[in-house]
């Protein structure tokens, strides 16, 4: 039973490997791609029913003994990550056969889309630290295809600084490894953990130099302040359905990276590596909210909002409290489901109008008032408006900041949801109400684009109202973060 912790990886990479086969016959392209992320969801959601039951799932390529083989690890975080990945994925193709074009689709868009969601999972289930490096290559060479496929001119210059600052990014990824295995000589990160905790003395400085090293190449690619800056020209360029696929699940793997490597290897790293932690994600909201609510373009309001919940997740990590983790991972999962739905509406809205920017359009409630109310819900649940899943997590969050008396960063994340609503209402205000303004484009197949928006905001509305049902899953998948011996335990044997 332990080999099926590989499917989330297996099935979407030979479900690629056979799309590719299959280059010019779009419509068998359609249904295997769709095949492929429902059989993908199926076995996300037998995984997390099996790990709630019988523990972490641990499978050692090669059948070499830890720590020496390379290790899967699906611990109920990993899990609910790579079935809330599937979902967004299954979301995203749909919507896909009626936006993204037959030329795109002929040219290997599916078999792109699902090497990226190797990428994703394979990084969200290694327990190698090197393995984590070669996971996310697969997802960024995938991201590079699909980033440029269309070959418009802002794409390609979107491309060339993704291109770069990801091959920076990775280049120092190597180098922190390379540092981290130099001290430790292990690259399982189960037996990193243990071998970290163990060293005394001088070479406790050059574990401070390699966390702050592992935060920049991480934070680069989550977008955390100061490296976020290639972030909203890289995301505005694509398409809809990849800016979806980008903002849902891309920054959340810098993101996941973070909280395993912290919470497995620099726990103790009090004085300086979580406190920068800390300030910088604070820094991040802050920056977050100004771009939020300064752009008038629909994209760049949305891709600010990525930023903002990359900071509060970011900030609820440095505060290491099983209340504020259990917030952390609560909101993780939300804001995957919740920006994926955003972006498709999004998508739908520039569809009718022919604009991404609302002082071109409005009055579009008049025309289009499902679409309104659909976006008014995901932008209530996006600020975290009760009984909606943002406020659960944020609630969370903020509990955890109090009870450590960091009172800054809690009402600095409390403020944010202010914002963050404030930003959103703009686009409804500006976009739906008034005199209408513009020429609407009626006769795009408008319901069948619809169908994925609105399973996704149905999962995220549930997982809101049904949080209770939910709350399990997530305190088994924090019980690692706050206690890293279960995760070794789990891996070694020890």
């Amino acid at each position: 039973m332990t080999n099926l912790v590989l499917m989330p990886i297996l099935i979407p990479f030979f479900g690629a490997i056979f799309l590719m086969l299959l280059p010019r016959k779009v419509m068998v392209q359609r249904v295997l791609a769709v095949i492929t992320s429902a059989v993908l969801i199926g076995a996300n959601i037998f995984l997390v029913y099996y790990v709630y039951q019988n523990g972490i799932l641990v499978v050692t390529l090669g059948n070499w003994p830890a720590p020496y083989g390379i290790s899967i690890v699906g611990d109920m975080l990993a899990i609910l990550l790579v079935s809330t990945t599937s979902l967004v994925l299954l979301a995203t193709l749909i919507y896909s056969f009626y936006t993204i074009g037959k030329p795109r689709e002929r040219f290997l868009y599916y078999p792109a889309v699902l090497f990226m969601i190797v990428g994703v999972n394979g990084s969200f289930l290694t327990g190698d630290i090197f393995n984590l490096f070669v996971f996310f290559e697969v997802m960024l060479m995938a991201s590079y295809v699909l980033l440029v496929l269309g070959g418009t001119k802002v794409q390609l210059k979107a491309t060339v600084k993704y291109l770069l600052i990801n091959v920076i990014g990775s280049a120092f990824l190597v180098m922190a490894i390379a540092l981290m295995y130099s001290m430790v000589g292990t690259l399982n990160m189960a037996d990193i953990s243990q071998k970290i905790s163990e060293i005394h003395g001088g070479n406790t400085g050059m574990i401070t130099v390699v966390a702050v090293l592992f935060l920049f190449v991480f934070g680069l690619k989550a977008g955390i302040f100061p490296l976020y800056f290639w972030l909203p020209g890289s995301y505005f360029a694509p398409p809809i359905p990849v800016l979806a696929l980008f903002g849902a699940l891309l920054t959340k793997v810098g993101v996941y990276a973070i909280i395993r490597v912290y919470t497995l290897f620099f726990y103790n790293e009090t004085s300086f590596a979580l406190p920068l932690l800390s300030t910088l994600a604070l820094i991040t909201i802050m920056l977050g909210v100004i771009g939020a609510i300064s752009y008038n373009d629909m994209k760049t309001i949305m891709i600010y909002n990525i930023l903002i919940a990359v900071g509060v997740i970011l900030f609820s990590v440095s505060l290491m409290t099983r209340e504020a983790m259990t917030g952390a991972i609560f909101y993780l999962i939300h804001d995957m489901l919740i920006k994926g739905t955003l972006f498709l509406v999004i998508g739908t809205i520039i569809a009718i109008t022919g604009f991404s920017s609302i002082k071109k359009f409005s009055g579009l409630m008049s025309v289009k008032p499902s679409l309104g109310w659909t976006f008014f819900i995901g932008a209530l649940g996006l600020a975290g408006i009760p009984p909606l899943s943002g406020f659960i997590g944020k609630l969370l969050i903020v509990e955890g900041a109090f009870s450590v008396q960091n009172y800054v960063g809690g009402i600095v994340v409390l403020l944010s949801s202010l914002f963050v609503l404030l930003s959103m209402i703009k686009i409804f205000s500006k976009g739906f109400w008034g005199e209408k303004k513009g020429t609407f484009k009626l006769d795009i197949p408008y319901r069948k684009m619809m169908v994925p928006v609105l399973m996704l905001l149905a999962i995220s509305v549930a997982y809101g109202i049904f949080s209770e049902g939910m709350y399990p899953l997530i305190e088994k998948a924090v019980d690692p973060l706050v206690d890293p011996s279960i995760y070794i335990q789990a891996v070694l044997g020890e």
